[in-house]
């Protein structure tokens, strides 16, 4: 008993858009989910299905394929090209069933078909799967953005490095794009980018915030953080293709760095970005320790400590064509 009230408290109320340009088709499908508990909004065609996706969340769309204006077909790969929208479930309700139209719903990005007429039951199991797996992704994003939150959380106990994680996910992203990396390539410099440094957590207060040299004894400390940030992101399996990153950001192509004293291509390309972002952040901000630089003496920094095998050449050129094209604009936006 207790189970079934559960199944139930966990799907009741989630939200379902219906499209169809049909109105009895769409009152047909929204009957008989409303029955079992879920509220549903409808479209009735593909435009007004995109705007009412754009303003509200829904847990699944039920997507008709043969509709005048935009097919189904073309919105749902508008729904799964769009980052806000690509994890969204749609199944599609569809008449055809040649081989090659569910051959184009699966290129569309379709989660699942329901051929017309339906059934009722394999509906609502349809549905509900859907709504199950929805939920789930919620829940790894919601985990995702509090160890984002802790990451930031991190910086901000400190004045003189507040910001940085996000600086340095901003240059990373912004490298990224210089070496034409693709998205997704882009989102683990994003997400590896504010998390890297939240092993921090693990080394002491008195260790981060020390004005002055750190001792042996006190670096060797600080050293573990790669390996404490990897720890605390391995669970959780959407940060899975970020822990190369956060554990690796450390290390040098010359094989100085830590925590494994990788070097050249055994380290992971996107965690030489994100090394050459954090050191330049550094660089270029003020510390307990030291003023900030100039962008002309932390760009020839970081090219003395290129030459002695520190940093990636391609990732520092790429770096400095960003910064020189940023400058340009900002003196072209002045004239």
């Amino acid at each position: 008993m207790t189970e079934m009230f559960l199944e139930q408290l966990d799907y009741k109320g989630a939200r379902v858009l219906v499209v169809d340009d049909n109105a009895l088709n769409v009152e047909l499908v929204a009957d008989n989910l409303e029955q079992e508990g879920y509220c549903v909004d409808r479209a009735a065609s593909g435009e007004e299905a995109l705007q009412k996706v754009g303003t509200a969340a829904f847990d699944v769309v039920l997507l008709d394929v043969m509709m005048p204006g935009l097919t189904g077909y073309e919105v749902c790969e508008r729904l799964k090209r769009d980052p806000k929208t690509r994890l969204l479930p749609v199944v599609m309700l569809t008449a055809l069933d040649k081989r090659e139209d569910k051959i184009r719903g699966i290129a569309a990005g379709a989660d699942d078909f329901i051929n017309k007429p339906f059934d009722r039951a394999e509906l609502l199991i349809r549905v509900k799967s859907c709504i199950r797996a929805k939920r789930l992704t919620d829940d790894l994003e919601t985990a995702e953005s509090i160890l984002v939150a802790l990451g930031n959380a991190i910086d901000a106990k400190d004045t003189y490095t507040e910001g940085h994680a996000e600086r340095v996910a901003h240059y990373s992203v912004a490298i990224g794009k210089q070496l034409g990396l693709p998205y997704e390539a882009l989102r683990r410099l994003r997400l590896g980018g504010v998390l890297h440094d939240i092993g921090k957590i693990g080394v002491p207060e008195v260790i981060l915030n020390k004005p002055g040299a750190l001792t042996t004894e006190e670096f060797a400390i600080m050293k573990k953080h790669p390996e404490i940030g990897e720890r605390i992101c391995a669970p959780l399996k959407s940060l899975r293709d970020m822990l190369p990153i956060i554990r690796s950001h450390h290390e040098r192509p010359n094989g100085s760095g830590y925590p494994d004293r990788l070097s050249g291509d055994e380290i992971p390309l996107e965690a030489r970005i994100v090394c050459l972002a954090d050191v330049y952040d550094a660089l270029a901000t003020t510390r307990s320790y030291k003023r900030a630089f100039t962008r002309e003496r932390c760009i020839a920094i970081v090219r003395e400590d290129t030459a002695k095998g520190l940093f990636d050449p391609q990732v520092v050129d790429a770096f400095v064509e960003y910064l020189s094209a940023r400058e340009e604009s900002v003196r072209s936006r002045q004239a």
